[in-house]
């Protein structure tokens, strides 16, 4: 079993060593790949996985599994405990509906403003500075409902740490520290989510 995975602040590759390292899971060795030399697109990487994204994960008999949240949840039926994706059916949706609107609302604005509105990016594509204007308008309007939800809420989905938190965090931490799009000073429960979520040794991963 091997990891293909990409260094910092990666968002994608980092949710699932954050996964691995809340589960305890150590014992799976992880292959750097260098995604701004395109090292993701080189023929050997198609080959495993065509669509050309990091991470993916390939088994011993040769089957490979892409998307971050499906390889976590390979993962999760093996080693369910603890449970980072739900126990109980209301649990199971609600990490579920939060990982949906991470994944849509979130990342998606913020992959707008990385794509449009970011020097590395422009080296790469033809970039729209109205599409990367309406990714941070975008974003804006997720970081005002998420301080609103978290208003009465510890973490994101719950009375616990979820695969929601980890998401969140990865999604945050690119937005704030590379792409540009932080949330503003008065948006206080996000902070101090941040902070809390990001003092856990798996932020480190």
């Amino acid at each position: 079993m091997k990891l293909y995975d990409a260094a910092m602040p990666a968002p994608n590759p980092r949710r699932v060593r954050m996964y691995l390292a809340e589960k305890g899971i150590k014992d799976v060795p992880l292959v750097p790949i260098n995604i701004l030399k395109g090292e993701s697109r080189a023929a050997d990487s198609l080959a495993r996985n065509p669509f050309g994204g990091i991470p993916y994960l390939e088994l011993d008999d040769g089957t490979v599994l892409s998307e971050s949240v499906a390889i976590c949840r390979y993962f999760e039926a093996l080693h369910p405990d603890p449970p980072l994706f739900g126990v109980t059916p209301l649990e199971i949706a609600t990490i579920e509906m939060w990982i949906r609107r991470v994944e849509l609302n979130f990342m998606g604005a913020v992959g707008q403003v990385w794509i449009h509105g970011h020097p590395i990016t422009a080296k790469l594509v033809e970039q729209i500075p109205a599409a990367a204007e309406l990714g941070r308008q975008r974003t804006a309007a997720f970081y005002a409902l998420f301080d609103a939800h978290l208003t009465n809420n510890d973490f994101v989905a719950g009375k616990q740490f979820s695969m929601a938190d980890i998401l969140a965090l990865a999604v945050i931490d690119f937005a704030c520290d590379l792409v540009g799009v932080p949330y503003e000073d008065s948006l206080v429960n996000v902070a101090r989510w941040r902070t809390a979520i990001s003092q856990r040794p798996s932020a480190a991963a």
